[in-house]
Formats: C-alpha cells, sequence, structure tokens
C-alpha cells in the first residue's frame, strides 16, 4: 500500500496500516518532512518508532542512490527491506507514483492537505493502475462525490477494455473513496466538548448512540450479553479504567467485554451502546431542528418590544370588550368604533353617555402609545434587515453554550455537528476571512473576532457562562494559552482542546488534571481520530464511524457476511469475540435476535477494535 502526504495525518495512517494491520507500505513525504517525528500506534508503539527512524535515517543518508522500495535502483524483484519504504518527492508526479509502486500496489491513500494536489495524483494513479483503490481527502463534499464517480467510472471503462469484455468493468475491485479528516473528527470533538450528547453512528436507517454510564449493580445477563444491543436496547462496548483516565495511566480501558466482566464490574463506569432508532419511520431522541438560512420572523424584533406590542393588543381588545358591555351594541361593531377611537378618525363622544366618554378618551390614550412602538418596530426590523449579513455579537444573557475557538476545517465541522444538536455556541476567530465565517453568519452563531490570547476576548465570548470550551484552531500553543486562561476564569469548566501531537497531548492532559482535579479536560488529536476511518478505506471497508474510548479508539464498521468464516453460518452470539468485534445490527432488519443465524447476502454493523476489524479482513 502506497500513502502520499505532507503532514501528521500521512505518518500515522502509515503507522496504523503496518502496525496494526500488517501491511507493507510506502510513504511518500516531502523532503522537509523527513525529520519530522511520525506517531504510532497501539503495542506496537516502541517497535514501530524504532523501525520507522531507522527507514527514515536510511532515506535521508541516501537520498539519490535510494528507490522508493527501499533499495538501492535497480534491484531485482524491487523487494523491500522488512516491508517498508519511505520515498521523498516534493511533488507527487507520474514518475514519482511510478518509483512508488502504484503499478502493483493494492491502495493508494492521497491525505496531502491540498484538494487540487490530491485531485491531479488520483487521476494520474488511476491510468497507471485501474484496479488500484483509492482514498483521497478532500475537504470539498460536493466535488468528492463528483471525484468518486469520474474516477470509479474511469476503473469500469479501462478494466473493461484490457479484458476485452462486452461489459466494462466486470469483476473488478476498484474502488474510489473521499474522506475528510475534519469530518471524521468533529462528531467525536462536538460529542466530547458538550455533556449528554451521545456519540452517534449512522448507517442507512440504523442510528446508535454511544453513551457513558456507570453499570448496575445487578446486571441480568441478557442486558449486558453479545445480543444485548438488539433486544434489550443495550450494550456495553467497554469498560472504562478506573477514574476514567484518558491519558492511559494506571488501568487500561477493556474494549469489548464479555458477559463475565461486565458482571464483575457493576459499578464501574461503561461505555453503553443505545439503539436510538431504526428505519425511516421512527424518530430520532435526539434533536433534529433543520437549520436554513431563513431569519425567523421573531428575530426582527426585541423581547421587550414584543411584549410591548403584544401589551397594546391587550389594551385594544380590553377597551373594545368594555364598550360592548357599557354600551351593548354588538361585538364586531364595539371592535370597529374602538379601532376608530384608537386611530382618532372617529366623531367625538359629546352626547354619548359617561362610560362611553371614558373609554374614547382611554383609546386615544392608547393610540398616541401605537405610534412609537410602530417607529420602533420599523427601526429595529429595518436594522436586522441591514446587519443579516454580518456576524452576531454574543447576547448579553446567554448561559451554558459552548465557545468554539477557531473556524478553520475542523471548528466549521464542529460548529455545524453542534448546531445540528441545537447545542448554543459562540465561536471566537481571529482570521477576518476564514472559512468558517460564512457558516457561522448562515447559522446565525454569535462570533467574536480577536485573538484569543488577548485580554478581553475570552470574556467578550462570556466564557464564565459557558458549560464548555473547544479549542480547535490550527496552533497547539494558542490552544493551550487558551486553555490555560480560561481556567484561571472558571476552575470548573470542561475543555477539550485539539493538540497536534499525541505524545503532547498526552502530557497537557496530565498536567491539567493534576492542577485541576475536578473539572474535565480532554485532549484530542484529530490525525488519531481521523486514521482509522482512513485506513479502514483503504482496507475496502466502510467504517462508519468512530468512538475515543480514553486514548484508545473503537471502530464501528459495515460488513458483509459473505466470506467470512467468523461471521457467515454463526449465530449473532456465537460471532461475538471479545476484545475483537461485536455484530451489533443486521442492516434491513428492526431487530437482531442473538439466536439469528448469519447467512450469505447479510450486511452486518460491528463494533470492533483495530485489529478486531483487520483479522475480519
Amino acid at each position: 500500500m502506497v500513502v502520499c502526504g505532507d503532514d501528521g495525518l500521512a505518518h500515522r495512517l502509515a503507522a496504523e496500516l503496518r502496525g496494526v494491520y500488517g501491511e507493507q507500505v510506502t510513504l511518500v513525504v516531502p523532503p522537509n518532512e523527513r525529520t519530522a517525528r511520525p506517531p504510532v500506534v497501539g503495542r506496537a508503539r516502541a517497535a514501530s518508532a524504532a523501525l520507522f527512524d531507522r527507514v527514515v535515517s536510511a532515506a535521508v543518508g541516501s537520498v539519490g542512490r535510494t528507490g522508493a522500495n527501499g533499495q538501492p535502483p535497480g534491484t531485482p524483484g524491487g523487494q523491500r527491506l522488512d516491508g517498508e519504504g519511505v520515498l521523498e518527492a516534493v511533488e507527487v508526479t507520474e514518475a514519482v507514483l511510478a518509483e512508488a509502486g502504484v503499478a502493483r500496489a493494492a491502495a493508494l491513500a492521497l491525505v496531502y492537505d491540498d484538494d487540487e494536489t490530491n485531485i491531479r495524483a488520483a487521476l494520474t494513479a488511476r491510468r497507471l493502475n485501474p484496479r488500484l483503490r483509492l482514498v483521497l481527502r478532500l475537504y470539498n463534499r460536493r466535488l468528492g462525490q463528483h471525484i468518486e464517480e469520474l474516477l470509479d467510472q474511469a476503473a469500469a471503462l479501462a478494466a473493461g477494455d484490457d479484458e476485452g469484455g462486452d461489459v466494462p468493468g466486470a469483476g473488478i475491485e476498484a474502488s474510489t473513496t473521499v474522506l475528510s479528516d475534519a469530518d471524521t473528527a468533529a462528531p467525536a470533538l462536538a460529542a466530547t466538548a458538550v455533556a449528554g450528547t451521545g456519540r452517534v453512528v449512522q448507517a442507512e436507517g440504523l442510528l446508535l448512540r454511544a453513551v457513558e454510564r456507570p453499570l448496575p449493580r445487578a446486571t441480568p445477563e441478557a442486558d449486558t450479553g453479545p445480543g444485548a444491543g438488539a433486544g434489550a436496547g443495550l450494550c456495553t462496548l467497554a469498560l472504562l479504567s478506573g477514574g476514567g483516565d484518558p491519558d492511559g495511566l494506571g488501568e487500561q480501558p477493556r474494549l469489548l467485554p464479555d458477559d463475565e466482566e461486565v458482571r464483575q464490574a457493576a459499578g464501574r463506569q461503561a461505555v453503553v451502546l443505545e439503539h436510538v432508532s431504526s428505519g425511516t419511520g421512527t424518530e430520532s431522541t435526539a434533536p433534529t431542528r433543520r437549520l436554513t438560512g431563513v431569519m425567523p420572523l421573531a428575530s426582527l424584533f426585541s423581547r421587550r418590544l414584543r411584549w410591548s406590542l403584544a401589551g397594546l393588543v391587550g389594551c385594544v381588545v380590553g377597551l373594545a370588550v368594555a364598550l360592548w358591555l357599557v354600551t351593548g351594541i354588538h361585538p364586531l361593531r364595539a371592535f370597529y368604533i374602538t379601532l376608530l377611537d384608537l386611530f382618532a378618525i372617529d366623531d367625538p363622544a359629546l352626547k354619548e353617555p359617561l362610560g362611553r366618554q371614558l373609554l374614547q378618551l382611554l383609546s386615544a390614550l392608547v393610540g398616541l402609545l401605537l405610534l412609537p412602538i410602530l417607529l420602533a418596530a420599523a427601526l429595529e426590523a429595518l436594522g436586522t434587515f441591514r446587519t443579516a449579513s454580518a456576524l452576531r455579537r454574543p447576547p448579553r444573557g446567554i448561559n451554558g453554550h459552548v465557545v468554539l475557538l477557531g473556524l478553520g476545517k475542523i471548528g466549521t465541522r464542529v460548529l455545524t455537528r453542534l448546531r445540528e444538536l441545537n447545542i448554543p455556541v459562540v465561536c471566537v476567530e481571529s482570521d477576518p476571512e476564514a472559512r468558517g465565517l460564512a457558516t457561522a453568519r448562515r447559522l446565525r452563531v454569535p462570533v467574536v473576532l480577536g485573538d484569543v490570547t488577548q485580554e478581553g476576548v475570552l470574556e467578550a465570548a462570556q466564557i464564565h457562562r459557558a458549560q464548555a470550551l473547544l479549542s480547535v484552531t490550527s496552533s497547539d500553543t494558542t490552544n493551550l494559552e487558551a486553555v490555560l486562561y480560561a481556567r484561571t476564569v472558571r476552575p470548573d469548566l470542561r475543555v477539550v482542546l485539539r493538540l497536534y501531537d499525541d505524545d503532547f497531548a498526552t502530557a497537557v492532559y496530565r498536567t491539567l488534571r493534576t492542577a485541576y482535579p475536578h473539572a474535565l479536560t480532554r485532549s484530542r488529536s484529530v490525525t488519531h481520530l481521523a486514521a482509522p476511518a482512513f485506513a479502514g478505506a483503504m482496507l475496502g471497508r466502510q467504517v462508519l464511524g468512530a468512538v475515543a474510548v480514553e486514548r484508545r479508539v473503537l471502530l464501528f464498521a459495515a460488513v458483509d457476511v459473505d466470506g467470512h468464516p467468523q461471521l457467515e453460518g454463526r449465530t449473532v452470539r456465537d460471532a461475538f469475540r471479545a476484545g475483537s468485534w461485536r455484530v451489533l445490527a443486521l442492516l434491513g432488519r428492526t431487530d437482531t435476535a442473538s439466536d439469528h443465524v448469519l447467512e450469505k447476502g447479510d450486511r452486518v454493523v460491528v463494533a470492533a477494535t483495530r485489529r478486531g476489524l483487520a483479522e475480519l479482513r
């Protein structure tokens, strides 16, 4: 497999494929990346780091005399030492892809930070190898859909021409998958920042949500067994470490425990899967208010003005009813005369009874109050329309919101995710040309423009009233400084910060937890959250989502039962392997009994560890 990239995602993806799935990987990186320290994964941390450092050092010392396969040019057979290879290239040209072995590769991942670079390289790679499985990192969703269709169609036509068959693409296994690290990481970041919002995994009409809760003291076996996820609507996915230790110190979390482990862990904190909805006819319990760019009528006027208008209407109704009771005329005529008196276009009641005269005077007084209220309404509506295209300021009374720092690629996706959950958000951005400002304006989210490291910016975002701070700027130091300052304002504030380096994230968490033991702190690496989805796509797996369990990741994937001896012909209960994978649901069915036999043609949703998903290959 070939991985091409220019940032930490490429290194982590290569380590994921190499250390977890045991694949032979050729990594193509720019020359200035050769001294970068790549991340490592799982138990292969020490071995992979040493091996990667040795390979990178060899590549640096042999520039100009080492090929993509780690051997000198012209080596017979093109064998690679230890299944490793590093190729340095400024641009991903056809010659570079050929030297990396794309013509013989099973899959190619293009994870450059630039969409155009990935598209250009994908078109070239598809021409070199029509059967190549392509995984692209693209931020533009709509463009990504068109690129998928284009590349798959090109592969089908090329395979048809090569085979000379009447049906183009018969039997071809090539596929194109377009992913975004922002899309894969945003749900986990948003769920971590908000208490009570579950981590949601969606597959066709199936909606599952993972939440943290303590296990009951007396847990029936039927509620925690492998088939409990379908029968009872609950399934234990993981047992958290003592005290929920996300930095991995002390006791490690147990992923996909068996029945006996769950019974012995009564009272321990666990990650439990809830069956939220199944099928299109069942509504989700999560808020699903549709967000549009249409301005609601209530937002045109302030609350004080709306109450004033309501009071004025009440006075008119009261005067009309009083006129009806005093004079005995028809109620509709009483309303009509009241309105005439209100606008001072009726004759004065000189010869009318005293009650009628008093009511006319009161109606005239209410009419005098009507003019300034109407003028204020017109001015407020005009001001609202004039500032509709401008950024909103945080309301003074806002409370219980999430302060989101950074509106780049990750921040924009997180903002959209939070608003889909109806979570109030206040954004802070220093760049007036940031790409996420248009999204914030469309969703009518308050934004504070300013450097978060400057005094007064977080105060303007009402940080003292917020429920959480989510810092996802592109600078680790900025995120850390903002979190430290916010903790001085609110020591109990829940904070989630995005850090590029995973080891640095662990160290930051450890220090913050020691300094603020009663506050919730989470540090997340986007590459750590996104790499499993990219690796699964390269292996031909449809990874639906990933749930962070402290410092580990649990994957959700859609798997075809056909061809899997671990699944085909087994019941849902027997297909469960503790610590590796668990069948959660059968797509196309509203219920999945634990004694249901999985047959050819079935498609199931499984929760699996990284190594478990690799074994299911």
